[in-house]
């Protein structure tokens, strides 16, 4: 019995103990943490996102609005055959791509049989006289012959003077002198001409054919001018002012057209002379025509690519003023009409703006931003209104060059410090 009790006592002694080395533990643990010096403290630093920005600009001058279209003549002729017979000439000329002047004959058709139609009428013509002068004469004769035997008291019939007799030789004189003029126009139409300098688009026919009245003989146009239909939306005729449809003495603003041409690129100028006047149905579109003068340069401007009929042009049109507003590239304009800006203090601002324009190639503002505010051109994901940004510098876009160390450098390059 006494020694469990013995037993017991040792163990509360070996608890107490280890208690006792524990706290004082603790205790001497906490009073060297306290004397340990406070670790340095380093104010935290953000770094400033890379952008690009540009600077803004006030624009000077008319809107630029484009459009595409492709060039037509303005007057275009098929041409047909006015009279029957076989084609004995044909003009070197009369070629698809020839040129011809007003008045050249393209193709002549067998005159022959129309000649002798001229000399028949001719001679019926003559005859037709004859006869009337014959008729004349003896009316004339028995105007006197009355007068002779009646006196001039009473009037004679008509009977008597044979005046329907005249006028019968008179319609026949008028008939003779109508055929006359028919076979000199179809005499006249052997020769196939035309009234205006051009091109020819195509040739049906050939030499030694026999052609009726109506066939067709080939496809002309006229070199004097060119047209093009440019499509306009509704939002493009709001920068605009083009002629009143029916009214040709208003404002024609001037276009440029650019196209490409057998390889070469070539600009044109023209003018918008008038508008349709209707809105197409299915598309919502308005049509303004332009009118190109000379357009191959055959005439009297000097063009050093010419502009062929049939080119597809991009047109850009002067509209109205813009000046005093600021335009900028389109990818400048964020979703909700918003700017990415570089403030006072390098930090990111975003500012909402009144859009008065907007292609896929410039953007038009007011009342938003002033000239010179740098406006950011980089795509940002979280755009957070105060992040701390700055400019790209021209030389900071410049990669650097790369060179290839021989050998022996390679082995005594110094290594990158990894910390």
């Amino acid at each position: 019995m006494a020694s469990k009790h013995r037993n017991s006592g040792n163990a509360l002694i070996v608890v107490v103990v280890c208690l006792a080395i524990i706290i004082g533990a603790i205790v001497i643990v906490g009073s060297m943490a306290k004397s340990r010096p406070a670790p340095e403290t380093r104010p935290v630093s953000q770094a400033a996102m890379l952008v690009d920005a540009i600077a803004a600009e006030e624009a000077a001058g008319p809107f630029r609005i484009e459009a595409q279209g492709t060039v037509r003549p303005v007057t275009q002729t098929r041409l047909a055959a006015e009279v029957g017979g076989r084609l004995v000439e044909i003009s070197d000329r009369f070629v698809a791509g020839g040129f011809f002047e007003a008045g050249d004959v393209l193709a002549r058709i067998d005159p022959s049989d129309y000649e002798a139609a001229l000399l028949q009428a001719e001679a019926e013509l003559a005859s037709a006289m004859a006869r009337l002068a014959d008729e004349t004469a003896r009316s004339e004769q028995a105007r006197r012959d009355w007068i002779r035997m009646n006196g001039e008291s009473r009037q004679p019939s008509e009977l008597v003077l044979r005046l329907p007799q005249v006028a019968e030789a008179e319609a026949a004189v008028q008939a003779a002198e109508a055929g006359v003029m028919r076979a000199r126009r179809n005499l006249e139409r052997t020769e196939i001409r035309l009234p205006y300098d051009g091109l020819v688009r195509s040739r049906d026919v050939d030499l030694g054919q026999y052609v009726a009245p109506g066939t067709a003989l080939g496809v002309t146009f006229s070199v004097a001018t060119a047209e093009v239909r440019l499509p306009l939306s509704n939002q493009d005729l709001a920068y605009l002012d083009l002629p009143s449809p029916g009214r040709s003495g208003d404002w024609q603003p001037p276009v440029r057209l650019r196209g490409e041409v057998a390889g070469q690129r070539g600009e044109w100028e023209g003018r918008i002379i008038r508008t349709e006047g209707v809105v197409d149905e299915n598309t919502r579109l308005s049509y303004a025509v332009v009118e190109i003068s000379d357009p191959y340069g055959l005439r009297s401007t000097r063009r050093q690519v010419p502009l062929q009929i049939g080119t597809f042009v991009e047109a850009e049109i002067e509209g109205r003023d813009a000046t005093g507003l600021i335009v900028l590239p389109r990818q400048a304009l964020r979703q909700d009409d918003r700017l990415y800006l570089i403030d006072a203090e390098g930090k990111l601002e975003i500012r909402s703006v009144e859009v008065i324009r907007s292609t896929p190639d410039r953007v038009y503002l007011q009342n938003s931003i002033k000239p010179g505010d740098p406006v950011i051109m980089t795509a940002i994901q979280a755009p957070i209104p105060g992040l701390a940004v700055r400019m790209r510098d021209s030389a900071e876009s410049v990669e650097p060059e790369l060179r290839v160390l021989p050998a022996g450098e390679l082995a005594a390059a110094p290594e990158e410090d990894e910390s």
